[in-house]
């Protein structure tokens, strides 16, 4: 057998910043072209209208200005505010729309997230009526938000639990309240709405709410979603504006609603059982099916900062001493400025590579929720032809095919050599085991991109600022950082914050489901590590295989007071392993993107001069992410296996860990053996540390693969080293292209 060789390779490296043939390729829409033209329409307003109001200090009110308002004939000539509608009542894309809701999202947050949330939030007060409302409710609410269908183009909003006085704290408790106003006979009844929101985004102008209410009368059963109309007889009062300091290019403000309604504004239709109206879907089922979809666009608005900051900073640190007396034109330190500094460099590699892993994440989301929409479309035919209604009647028949579905899994991660291709085929005729299998995925995904983009992105938003210097915290600062900084605190919150994405994380995440897809993850990484070694995917199988191990373990092991770890309330132990998952599944979307470009680019005539050094500086930062999180999951993982686990002490340990009685040491104390340093002196001196050295009995296997974790670093910080060196070379325009 021949010893492996280690040589120095010289590669190439970025030219130029990536452009769109790049994007296409990595988020798989270069075959789109209607998703192209969606994207450059998107981007003429982003960076024209909405940066010029941004500049000209639109975002120094709560108030809804004229100016603000003026972004809706923006938003509406572009062909964005029709982009969620279906072509039937009056939209233009056919199909899902969750990518390029996302790309929407992604290209106007760029610049300003306020405008983002604008334009998006009349789509999140839809989503309601068009994954559970009636065929009438469609095609009554989505046609009048059509611009140019009717006299005025409508906007919706959307008011969920917001409990008063605080908001985001517990999605099961509603703060509104419906009541039977009259139910005359032979006739439809008509409620009694009442509903107070907080921090409604489009209050100042929304001709309709999508609001959740719960029964307050015994002849309304549970809770449900509503239909409210601003001319609806009572009272509709848009409240004050919210005094927030983000999101400045949005309306929010705290809405009273006192409103009588026809019970057909229910979402989704209602029946009659012994009298008494039983709404077809409650609110939490409505919420479950729209949050499942939206909750990628908050997160997305975040990567798309952090990607934003790239050319501004470079731009800053290149300038930064031109003008002194001691920087001439031709010099380092005129050309470079403070890339003339490892630290420089290496932090806007961590930023850059965050956004990158961030943007990998929503995007491969997005494109499974297309995907996923038709098999949850087909899944809930099939239940409607059986008759099963109800989610323990939906969970009787998911159990029954549960052994088919895993089946189904582990043979799509056998090789494809070795796969049973006949017995596949046969399973993924059944929807409801493709159903399965997706659901597991995207339960898992969705918490976690909203929880790793909008957290973790907002710390490296904050990083980016601070590559500013001191201009960062100005209001003329570049590329709007500042704002964008206190936006990603705000989205960090939006549609459940990190507690509520962890806490779902928290079941999801242990399902054996999940976890036969996640073993077919290491495989498929251990593969692409074969063929792309400098990837770092070979980092991130070790680290997920590390997690792994930690999972099973903790879902059985108790602390040292004989509690379980993995409990429901022990979020001390849950939410921290979520944490952790939420990283690597995050670096493995961007690992992803990077393979898919380096077999597709070539092919690209617009990227053949450059993508090689793409591929090589790509490939370069996926390995510094892939670094960084497999550290920040093994970091986790040390924590949980071994700190719920009480030190030894010199206490009580005399007995046992006598010098002269070894036998004893190693039978009696837990984590005592004879060592050098664990024993007794017979005057009952020891060694100055707080206890006998801790052993690792039973945590073998864990001390293997952690040890085996540190030995995938090797070579990571070389790649690191290349990718801030690219950063000195790459050429960026001479001026941003929208205004400062």
């Amino acid at each position: 057998m021949k010893n492996a060789t280690v040589q120095k390779v010289e590669t190439a490296t970025l030219k130029t910043l990536p452009g769109d043939d790049l994007r296409q390729i990595m988020w798989r829409f270069s075959d789109r072209y209607d998703l192209q033209m969606v994207v450059q329409s998107t981007r003429s307003v982003a960076r024209g209208p909405v940066a010029h109001l941004v500049a000209e200090g639109g975002r120094n009110s709560h108030e809804w200005t004229d100016k603000k308002a003026g972004l809706f004939k923006s938003f509406d000539e572009s062909g964005i505010t029709t982009v969620f509608i279906d072509p039937e009542f009056g939209g233009y894309i056919p199909g899902p729309k969750n990518l390029v809701l996302g790309l929407v999202a992604f290209e106007l947050a760029w610049v300003d997230a306020g405008a983002a949330t604008c334009s998006m939030a009349s789509n999140l007060a839809l989503a309601p009526i068009h994954e559970k409302g009636t065929t009438k409710q469609k095609k009554y609410y989505m046609s009048r938000c059509v611009p140019g269908a009717s006299k005025e183009t409508w906007r919706g909003a959307f008011a969920l639990t917001e409990p008063i006085p605080y908001i985001g704290v517990d999605t099961g408790v509603i703060g509104g309240r419906v009541r039977v106003a009259e139910w005359k006979e032979g006739k439809e009844p008509v409620l009694q709405i009442e509903k107070r929101g907080r921090f409604i985004t489009n209050m100042a102008f929304a001709n309709f709410v999508t609001a959740a209410v719960d029964s307050d009368d015994p002849r309304i059963k549970g809770s449900c979603m509503v239909i409210l109309e601003e001319t609806d007889p009572g009272s509709f009062d848009r409240g004050a504006p919210t005094l927030k300091l983000a999101h400045q290019l949005s309306s929010t403000r705290d809405p009273i609603f006192n409103l009588k309604v026809p019970a057909s504004r229910i979402i989704g239709g209602y029946t009659l059982k012994d009298g008494v109206i039983v709404p077809n879907f409650n609110h939490g089922e409505v919420i479950e099916s729209v949050f499942m979809r939206t909750r990628v666009t908050p997160g997305l608005m975040t990567s798309a900062k952090l990607l934003s900051a790239i050319e501004p900073v470079i731009r800053y640190h290149r300038r930064r001493f031109r003008g002194a007396s001691s920087s001439s034109a031709g010099t380092p330190r005129y050309e470079l400025g403070l890339q003339m500094k490892e630290d420089a460099l290496h932090r806007l590699v961590d930023v850059w590579a965050m956004g990158e892993a961030g943007a990998s994440l929503g995007f491969t989301i997005a494109r499974l929720l297309d995907e996923y929409d038709s098999i949850e479309k087909e899944k809930e035919r099939i239940f409607e032809e059986k008759g099963v209604k109800g989610p323990r009647a939906q969970l009787k028949i998911f159990r029954a095919n549960e052994k088919a579905a895993l089946e189904y899994v582990s043979l799509k991660n056998q090789p494809e050599g070795k796969r049973d291709a006949k017995r596949i085929e046969a399973l993924e005729k059944d929807p409801l085991v493709r159903f399965m299998a997706d659901d597991a995925i995207v339960n898992v995904l969705i918490p976690a991109c909203k929880l790793w983009n909008t957290g973790q992105g907002a710390t490296a938003m904050r990083e980016a600022v601070s590559l500013m210097g001191g201009y960062g915290i100005t209001e003329d600062c570049p590329g709007f950082l500042p704002y964008k900084w206190m936006d990603a605190q705000l989205e960090a919150t939006y549609e459940g914050p990190e507690a509520v994405q962890r806490r779902q994380l928290s079941f999801t995440m242990a399902q054996d489901l999940f976890l036969a897809q996640l073993d077919g993850w290491i495989s498929e990484l251990r593969g692409i590590a074969s063929k792309r070694p400098g990837t770092g995917a070979c980092t991130l199988a070790s680290a997920f295989e590390l997690w792994r191990w930690t999972l099973k373990h903790i879902l059985t092991a108790k602390d040292a007071d004989e509690k379980d770890l993995y409990q429901n309330q022990r979020h001390g132990v849950t939410f921290p392993l979520a944490d952790a998952l939420a990283w690597l599944v995050a670096s493995r979307c961007f690992i992803l993107d990077v393979v898919e470009l380096a077999e597709k680019g070539p092919e690209n005539p617009s990227l053949a001069e450059g993508i090689e050094g793409f591929v090589s500086f790509y490939s370069d930062l996926a390995h510094t992410q892939a670094v960084r999180a497999s550290g920040e999951a093994a970091r986790i993982c040390a924590e949980l296996v071994f700190g719920y686990n009480r030190h030894p002490s010199w206490d009580g340990a005399d007995a046992c860990c006598q010098k002269d009685n070894p036998e004893a040491v190693a039978a009696g104390y837990t984590g005592c053996k004879h060592a050098a340093g664990n024993a007794v002196e017979e005057d009952g001196s020891h060694a100055l540390k707080a206890g006998p050295c801790v052993q690792f009995d039973g945590m073998e296997t864990f001390v293997r693969l952690r040890s085996k974790l540190d030995g995938c670093l090797t070579g990571s910080r070389l790649a690191k080293d290349r990718a801030a060196s690219a950063l000195t070379q790459v050429m960026i325009p001479e001026a941003m292209d929208y205004p400062a």
